[in-house]
């Protein structure tokens, strides 16, 4: 009670203080913090049938019966879907009426990143490029996504999101220049392969740090809310992602702090070999979401409308509502986890051919535009062929291009370079001519 007198006494020290300046809301501080103090004081007798928990903790109620919350408390959070595996629009007042060239996109897209897939796949098998991780079967989730966004939306990848920078108008030579590490790298050659980023596609550089891109993501929504500027965040990780420190961190900083972000995770079965069994015992990740105080829904990964629907409407409410949302995407990871995988040691040919003949968010589409006569064979070949074409183009003048200037291994950390940098830049040209039978100078950019 003492220390209840002392908070009273300080409360109105305070208000007399700012009263001056700032009565109004000197005035409204010390009531609402006085209205805890006499919500302590006022609680209700024991014997009150009546009576409610005063723990600003949580909202409950009292029980008097010894009972832990089961794991299962629900039977499990339903996946949304739009399509079924036909391509058949499951109920009519969810289909997203998208126009046709807007469909053909969507498809050419997909079907453009999983060619680039398999060619750059094979590059580095040949040891043309160093590491590479492909995106087959979850091209839905990317192209999905990006186009329920805005432009101006600004994306935080893991680093299986290569479709939805495709889909933002990023250039084959520019994915080509990256995966090479040529002069035309927009990261200067700093970068391993597949670690794309774009200023001006809003596509924040990727890092191989797992799961570091969460927190940071909540910040820039934090920062978007502060300029009331109409823009969210769409951050993407996997399943394995989500046990990371860094995802509770970001999840509950997003939610206290009510920032326009959506959490997009690509449930896709396995982080890396550890499968979705060994990964959680609860039901996914979207359940998560209500622990955190966020909206959550879980998508068909495959049905490329269904993940289109989804985000779109979290956007609109992210921005409207200034609040973040969990999207769980239900997804298979159809290739190895990258070029230093073989996923034949942990899961069987057989459940992998499943899902790339029988549930591919690719075919799933293409049947849908086949039902109503927007493709056919020839169209398949003719975009087929072309695709390769443009493919190849790039992947050639990628490999003609020199490599970046070895000075640029100083440069973009410092405004002034200081002393220190100096003189090991001199050591290294100094090394350079010195032994420079050993150092294929000329493949370099001057």
């Amino acid at each position: 009670m003492a220390a209840i007198g002392g908070l009273r006494r300080l409360c109105s020290i305070g208000l007399s203080a700012v009263s001056q300046n700032s009565g109004l809301k000197a005035l409204r501080l010390c009531q609402y913090r006085a209205f805890g103090v006499n919500g302590a004081l006022r609680q209700q007798p024991f014997d009150s049938p009546t009576e409610k928990p005063q723990f600003p903790g949580a909202s409950a109620d009292f029980v008097d019966h010894l009972e832990f919350i089961q794991p299962n408390v629900i039977s499990g959070i339903p996946v949304y879907r739009v399509m079924d595996r036909q391509g058949q629009i499951i109920n009519p007042s969810e289909d997203p009426q998208i126009p046709k060239e807007e469909v053909l996109n969507f498809y050419q897209k997909m079907t453009l990143l999983n060619t680039m897939d398999r060619i750059l796949y094979e590059s580095q098998r040949q040891g043309r490029i160093s590491f590479y991780m492909t995106n087959y079967g979850e091209e839905g989730t990317h192209i999905g996504s990006a186009a329920a966004l805005d432009p101006n939306d600004i994306v935080f990848g893991q680093y299986r999101e290569a479709g939805v920078l495709m889909y933002r108008g990023f250039p084959l030579d520019l994915f080509m220049a990256q995966c090479y590490a040529n002069a035309d790298d927009l990261g200067k050659g700093r970068q391993m392969p597949v670690h794309y980023g774009s200023k001006d596609l809003n596509f924040v550089t990727i890092s191989s740090p797992l799961a570091t891109q969460i927190p940071q993501a909540a910040g820039a929504a934090y920062a978007l809310k502060r300029e009331n500027v109409n823009r969210a965040v769409i951050c993407y990780f996997g399943e394995g992602a989500a046990s990371e420190g860094d995802a509770h961190a970001g999840f509950n900083f997003a939610a206290t702090l009510e920032c326009p972000i959506i959490f997009f995770c690509r449930n896709n079965g396995y982080a890396i070999s550890t499968p979705t069994n060994e990964q959680y015992r609860g039901d996914g990740i979207a359940a998560r979401g209500p622990g955190y105080g966020m909206m959550s829904i879980r998508v068909d990964g495959n049905d490329v409308f269904a993940v289109y629907n989804a985000t779109k409407e979290a956007r609109r409410r992210a921005i409207a509502e200034n609040q973040p949302f969990l999207i769980e995407a239900m997804t298979y990871r159809i290739g190895h986890h990258s070029t230093s995988d073989d996923s034949s040691a942990y899961r069987s040919v057989d459940e992998v051919n499943y899902w790339d003949k029988q549930d591919h968010p690719i075919s799933r589409l293409r049947h849908y535009m086949t039902a109503r006569g927007w493709w056919g064979e020839e169209e398949e070949r003719a975009w087929r062929k072309q695709s390769r074409k443009l493919v190849m183009e790039a992947f050639e003048r990628a490999e003609r291009r020199l490599k970046p200037r070895p000075e640029l291994l100083f440069s973009d950390v410092y405004q002034e370079i200081p002393s220190n940098l100096e003189k090991q830049k001199e050591s290294l040209w100094r090394h350079l001519q010195q032994y420079k039978e050993h150092y294929p100078l000329d493949v370099y950019d001057k």
